[in-house]
């Protein structure tokens, strides 16, 4: 909450409760417990700036040009340029730039990073156009489209991220593979934050998958193959890349358990 403090305007009161803040640092304290503190204080910022930037595009962007001017100029702020308008979102996405600059293997892999980023941005756009389109009565995805933007959870963002800040050198020879293994994790994640946020989101207007004509038995079928197939790319990966591979099984097994009880928003 400290942390947030810094950026006036960019976390506010209504929406950025200590339930969220808490939730963030079990989530992660949980999903790397061999991390130090400065790797998990790294990590707990991310996600920050990860709900900072969903916020902004929720809850701040008017119009399709207010979108694309911000993810612009966070695509732009990540590949290190200086020359744009700072605002609290990309100043906090240029501090987090700096804290990987000081990894000697960021440089050759800052390209991986930023497009990382953009596959999150560009799923929370598209996410944006299908609320805009819904609003206008036009067709919602379908579930297969649907569950195709999963990188709008960011948890591909965070763990590329993660693992760079880390120096998990195993992690990073593997980057493709566990990608395509955290590819579909976060298409778990995305089914079992939708589970427990269905409500609200009916009230506000958010997609959810049980919006898109699917029960939640559908749901719960869907999450027990999507795990499957999560082990069967995991597995392989346990004697390359350990702790990454131990990374992805935890990070499921937490929200597994978290979503039955809550959710990050629970105080909106």
């Amino acid at each position: 909450m400290d942390h947030a403090a810094r950026y006036p305007g960019l976390f506010p009161a209504d929406r950025f409760g200590p339930s969220l803040f808490a939730g963030l640092c079990l989530a992660n304290a949980f999903g790397a417990p061999w991390s130090t503190a400065d790797q998990l204080r790294f990590l707990t910022r991310l996600s920050l700036w990860v709900f900072a930037a969903d916020q902004q595009v929720d809850g701040v962007a008017r119009s399709r040009d207010d979108l694309d001017d911000l993810l612009s100029n966070c695509l732009r702020t990540a590949a290190g340029d200086d020359g744009i308008a700072a605002t609290p979102l990309t100043r906090f996405l240029a501090d987090i730039a700096r804290d990987l600059n000081a990894v000697p293997e960021f440089p050759g892999m800052r390209a991986t990073w930023v497009e990382s980023l953009r596959r999150f941005l560009a799923a929370m756009a598209r996410e944006w156009e299908w609320r805009a389109s819904a609003s206008e009565g036009k067709p919602l995805p379908g579930v297969p489209e649907y569950l195709g933007n999963a990188d709008s959870t960011a948890a591909s963002f965070v763990n590329v991220s993660f693992w760079l800040y880390s120096r998990d050198t195993r992690a990073l020879e593997h980057i493709d593979e566990l990608t395509t293994a955290g590819a579909l994790v976060q298409q778990v994640l995305r089914l079992l934050n939708d589970l427990a946020s269905y409500e609200r989101d009916l009230a506000s207007g958010d997609l959810n998958v049980l919006t898109l004509g699917i029960g939640r038995a559908e749901v719960a079928e869907l999450i027990g193959d999507l795990v499957a197939r999560c082990r069967e790319r995991i597995e392989p990966l346990k004697g390359r890349c350990p702790q990454a591979a131990a990374y992805l099984e935890r990070q499921i097994g937490f929200s597994a358990g978290f979503y039955r009880l809550t959710d990050y928003w629970s105080e909106r």
